[in-house]
């Protein structure tokens, strides 16, 4: 599957991860401590504008600034390149709406590293000869797009588990409920395991529950009714980290790990199958290709599977599906230091230990293989009419 279209090297708004070697990625700790001393700042030139700012995951955050003739058609601050210079916001059109959007982030871009500057948390970093987090790169302006809900577009009650904050807003804009998991941080400390489990649970309860109504003030990010799913969709985000990060050992263990978490949904949801009145179909792809090689998005096609969760079972035996154990693990960890590149243990197949199930006769889940596909080489934009000509082919 092309995300977008052939020759096209696309990705969100998190594909490059450098912070102008000024902050460490890994900023757990000390991250939501410095987004809480920036959300609710106020702009001397605006004092009609509100900021808030929350943490998002490593050195990343969200920023959302509210009030009058704002738009989201002006240029960021991120030179996207190390040891560059941090970038004045530009208008992009000739709108007053774009000028004063662009005053107002240059200015908010400068009251942000005043207050970084000062903040105890740095003091403490440049006492003990750290780089000190003086600045937020601001890029992916845009406002809060207008389009049809995924229900109304689809027929489908959605549901998703997304810590990464650009993927989640995209479903708040669709109205998609974001479910919560304990501990999926989409980072590399992330649970896998909580997330099937989430979806699992949101998948198999009655669909009998009214749509979840906000109060004023609440927090969309927290919505989630517990009942009425029938469409699930849980983002991965780590495995992307680890081709950003060139690191080709931790991305290998990191697809076991989610080959791993895939059997353990695939578990859940068959015992909430053989017990229920459900039928459950999987469909797992990516939004683009990160080659360690390469260390950024790039544009070659992606890999995509579909298929009815009991051909899955009996592709692999249901006592293999039932024996999967449920217990949570942390993806892989790699020590500091540690050689990325060698000493990979031999996964090698044995083809005749391996064939193809039905459909087609792909047995392997990457890029090579799949350009076998009985389904072709198609856009994105294509994707969820195939899943549902599928489910329909099924249930006919």
């Amino acid at each position: 599957m092309d995300p977008v279209e052939p020759g096209l090297a696309c990705g969100s708004d998190t594909a490059h991860l450098s912070l102008l070697g000024r902050a460490d990625r890994h900023f757990e700790e000390e991250g939501p401590i410095l987004c809480a001393a920036l959300d609710g700042m106020k702009l001397p030139s605006f004092p009609e504008y509100e900021v808030r700012v929350r943490y998002a995951t490593e050195h990343r955050c969200g920023v959302v600034v509210k009030g009058p003739k704002l738009s989201g058609n002006i240029s960021g601050t991120d030179p996207l390149k190390d040891n560059r210079l941090h970038l004045k916001a530009e208008p992009l059109d000739d709108s007053e709406e774009a000028k004063n959007t662009a005053a107002v982030v240059n200015e908010l871009s400068k009251e942000i590293t005043r207050i970084l500057v000062s903040h105890p948390i740095n003091a403490k970093r440049a006492a003990e000869g750290k780089n000190i987090a003086n600045v937020v790169l601001l890029r992916g302006c845009g406002i809060r797009i207008e389009v049809p809900a995924f229900e109304t577009k689809h027929g489908l009650a959605p549901c998703m588990v997304a810590p990464t904050k650009i993927i989640a807003g995209l479903g708040l804009s669709l109205v998609i409920d974001i479910l919560e998991a304990p501990g999926a941080t989409g980072d590399y400390r992330t649970l896998l395991t909580s997330k099937a489990k989430a979806i699992a649970k949101a998948l198999s309860a009655p669909m009998d529950a009214p749509p979840r109504v906000f109060e004023p003030g609440e927090d969309e990010y927290k919505a989630g009714r517990e009942n009425g799913y029938d469409f699930g969709f849980l983002h991965i985000k780590a495995i992307d980290d680890a081709g950003h990060d060139k690191a080709v050992k931790l991305k290998v263990r990191g697809l076991e790990a989610v080959d791993r978490a895939i059997g353990q949904l695939a578990r859940l949801l068959w015992e909430a199958e053989k017990a229920g009145h459900y039928q459950y179909f999987l469909c797992v792809t990516g939004d683009h290709s990160t080659p360690v090689e390469y260390g950024d998005h790039s544009f070659e096609p992606v890999p995509f599977a579909l298929c009815r969760l009991r051909d899955y079972v009996g592709a692999i035996g249901e006592d293999n599906v039932m024996d999967t154990p449920l217990d949570d693990f942390p993806l892989p960890s790699v020590k500091s230091g540690d050689d990325l590149v060698d000493n990979l243990e031999s996964t090698e197949h044995k083809p005749d230990q391996l064939k193809a199930f039905s459909g087609d006769s792909v047995y392997e889940f990457n890029e090579i293989a799949a350009a076998r596909g009985s389904l072709g080489r198609f856009p994105g934009g294509e994707m969820m009419g195939i899943i549902k000509k599928f489910i329909k082919a099924k249930n006919d």
